[in-house]
């Protein structure tokens, strides 16, 4: 089977909620067998996820953020991250959710990769990168919502962690898969 096969046809698109945060739209699409359906996606922009990387006497470890997660309902321990402001690039969404949730400033940022969070529903990208020499400024700037916690953990045990609490956020895997890939 060729790809062109496999290609549904938006016909028709309708806003249905809006949020701060995404939109749900609801559309009608058609088959490659032209058969007609109704389809619901969610809008939101773009999102960094950063993995920051500090060299310490004892080695290696990751700068990560312990938070509450609503959907889940329980304290995640995850990689800085957050949507690209709007005509934000890449690099400068991460280097700034680094410096907002954590008070580290990255001296380098590059791309690890671009993935879908969920694309049977979800209409954007998270964009992953590795911030290295970073420097403690000494003070976060949260957002008024935002109740972080900043940890230093060891490449190792976000390794061994990852999948049981508190490391359950699965772009979190993604992102730890994207930085053994890339170093």
């Amino acid at each position: 089977m060729d790809d062109k096969d496999l290609v549904w046809t938006e016909e028709s698109s309708r806003l249905v909620f809006e949020t701060r945060v995404f939109s749900v739209r609801e559309s009608r699409c058609r088959s490659p067998a032209g058969k007609s359906g109704l389809y619901v996606t969610l809008d939101a922009p773009d999102w960094a996820v950063v993995v920051p990387v500090l060299e310490t006497e004892g080695g290696r470890r990751f700068v990560m953020v312990r938070q509450w997660r609503h959907g889940s309902r329980e304290l995640s321990l995850e990689f800085p991250g957050g949507v690209f402001e709007q005509n934000e690039d890449g690099k400068a969404a991460a280097a700034r959710e680094l410096y907002e949730e954590t008070a580290y400033r990255p001296g380098r940022v590059r791309e690890l990769g671009v993935m879908s969070p969920n694309p049977a529903i979800m209409a954007n990208r998270v964009h992953f990168f590795l911030a290295e020499d970073l420097h403690w400024t000494g003070s976060q700037h949260l957002d008024e919502d935002e109740y972080v916690a900043v940890e230093q953990v060891t490449v190792e045990e976000a390794v061994r962690g990852m999948g049981r609490p508190p490391y359950t956020h699965a772009l979190m895997a993604a992102a730890l898969m994207l930085y053994q890939k890339n170093t």
